[in-house]
């Protein structure tokens, strides 16, 4: 596990061999172009370690079965007890601006049913058995990374309508190769939750979030599992000052390769400073 999949996905086909294909060639469309907000907010230094606490597992907001471990405040623990399955939520619920968090968690831990969303105050945070806990009623929305499948509401849907496909490029004998982290996006001015995988924008996986409190939240049914949520930044809904603009031109333009020689530049310190956001 843990194929790139910034220049090509691996795939099953029905006979169990592997093949691989260009994603790039496949992600067209306005739904598979990356926000520049969020391409602006990636380029930001991270949050802070304080921050990241703030954004982190809620230790009051979580299955009985599951812990915010004492030794990392941004991980939890999930016990082994069969026949559960059980969710934590984040500490703060988002209803404006754009947030992006990862989620790390271990592709041999996930098991049968390890979905990744969002989801409101009311969500539920346990049930009987093993189930996408996350998604199965109206207040929350999930991707579960085993199927590859989206759910919202799914309890009340009918059979006929099977969950969407996520990535919505996969074929149906295909199967996503997911590494241990992915990132989440959450832009609440748009109303819409998307997620990224090795730097890759895998699109928009729901619409229509605009008006709600929503709050980070998995579902786990893996014994002993341990997921972490690690808070990269926010942006307000509000303009961005032209300084923030000309720094993120100024950076593009001097590209991945030199982004990290801006001391060697013949600029004064000041401006140095600036470009790496001192």
């Amino acid at each position: 596990m843990g194929q790139k999949i910034s220049g090509s996905i691996k795939s099953v086909d029905v006979r169990g061999e592997p093949s691989y294909r260009p994603v790039r060639q496949e992600l067209r469309g306005p739904d598979f172009c990356r926000p520049p907000r969020l391409d602006l907010l990636l380029d930001m230094p991270p949050a802070s370690p304080e921050t990241q606490l703030r954004h982190a597992w809620n230790p009051d907001d979580r299955s009985l079965n599951v812990f915010v471990k004492e030794d990392d405040k941004l991980t939890f623990h999930r016990h082994p007890v069969a026949q559960s399955t059980d969710c934590i939520r984040g500490r703060v619920g988002y209803t404006r601006g754009l947030h992006v968090w990862s989620i790390h968690w271990p592709a041999r831990q996930r098991g049968t049913h390890a979905v990744v969303g969002v989801g409101t105050a009311e969500a539920p945070l346990h049930s009987v058995g093993y189930t996408a806990l996350v998604g199965s009623d109206s207040e929350s929305w999930g991707w579960d990374l085993g199927r590859n499948r989206l759910y919202h509401d799914a309890k009340n849907q009918p059979l006929s309508a099977p969950a969407a496909t996520y990535p919505c490029f996969l074929e149906p004998d295909e199967s996503f190769v997911l590494p241990d982290c992915l990132t989440v996006i959450l832009d609440m001015d748009e109303g819409t939750l998307s997620f990224m995988v090795d730097g890759q924008y895998l699109g928009v996986a729901f619409r229509g979030l605009k008006g709600k409190r929503l709050y980070p939240i998995v579902s786990a049914v893996w014994g002993h599992c341990e997921v972490t949520i690690r808070y990269i930044n926010g942006l307000d809904p509000e303009p961005l000052p032209l300084m923030d603009l000309c720094r993120r031109v100024a950076r593009l333009a001097l590209g991945r390769e030199r982004i990290h020689h801006i001391d060697t530049l013949p600029l004064p310190q000041t401006l140095k400073n600036y470009l790496q956001y001192q």
